[in-house]
């Protein structure tokens, strides 16, 4: 019984790790003027689901060699995505259906300093550099190979960049480089070849 939990468990998270920046990168293709619809928002805050599962089968590969990391790093990245995220996300939502123009919700959350800052513009730029930290990580302690590193890297470099400039052809390339290893990863979970966090 334990074997078929341990096994459904490893399944689900290499599913999420597929789901999460596949529906993340979607949400991107129906931006409207750089900004998240109605369309995007949806698709966004629906990839969070998925994303503490997904930043779960990433950061397991590090939980025996770095436990302190894993544990306070995977709390920081959650936060960063999905309080983020989610934000973000239903920020372009509401924004969208209340008819509400990029420059007046700005003005607007500027007079909630702190609690704008808790929910989305402290937690957005976690996202990236804990993915940057996790793609250095996992390339100096050779959990993953170096090229999967060192593209988690770069797409966390290059991700805050697309979306300050909110040029979608970089958002798309950024999108992509931080699928590409959460897919491979999750992929091996899905198929076995990998169990996480049992990695020694």
């Amino acid at each position: 019984m334990e074997g078929a939990t341990n096994k459904l468990q490893h399944k689900l998270l290499g599913l999420s790790s597929i789901m999460a920046p596949v529906l993340f990168g979607l949400s991107t293709f129906f931006w409207r003027n750089g900004e998240y619809g109605v369309i995007a928002a949806t698709i966004l805050a629906s990839s969070m689901v998925f994303w503490i599962p997904a930043l779960s089968t990433l950061f397991g590969l590090l939980k025996n060699k770095m436990p302190y990391y894993y544990s306070i790093g995977l709390f920081i990245a959650i936060y960063g995505c999905c309080m983020g995220g989610i934000g973000f996300g239903l920020l372009g939502y509401f924004s969208t259906i209340f008819n509400i123009s990029h420059q007046t919700y700005l003005k607007t959350l500027s007079q909630y300093p702190i609690s704008s800052g808790i929910l989305l513009f402290w937690a957005g730029p976690l996202f990236p550099l804990s993915l940057l930290v996790l793609g250095i990580n996992l390339t100096i302690k050779k959990a993953v190979e170096n090229w999967l590193g060192i593209i988690l890297c770069l797409g966390a470099i290059l991700f805050p960049l697309s979306r300050i400039l909110r040029i979608e052809i970089i958002a798309h390339v950024a999108d992509l480089l931080l699928a590409i290893p959460f897919i491979v990863v999750g992929w091996r979970s899905l198929t076995g070849a990998i169990k996480i966090n049992d990695t020694k």
